[in-house]
């Protein structure tokens, strides 16, 4: 019995590293993944000229609820 808290004991330390550079690999290829997802999507954007429309939709929007609540703005 002893010998088995030995080895677990040995082992934690392992089990550790191991999940940190597990944990770590995986945070960098998640964002890896995400940059390379949103720089497709803005390449598809611009090709179909989408931002302009969503730039003028915002800012109808943001001027639509500055004129109907004027105390937002300071």
């Amino acid at each position: 019995m002893a010998e088995r808290c030995e080895q677990v004991n040995q082992n934690i330390g392992k089990i550790v590293k191991n999940n940190l550079v597990g944990g770590i690999a995986w945070g960098l290829g998640a964002t890896i993944g995400v940059s390379i997802v949103l720089a497709i999507i803005t390449l598809i954007f611009r090709q179909i000229n989408l931002i302009p429309v969503v730039g003028n939709f915002v800012a109808s929007v943001v001027e639509f609820i500055s004129e109907n609540n004027p105390h937002l703005i300071k």
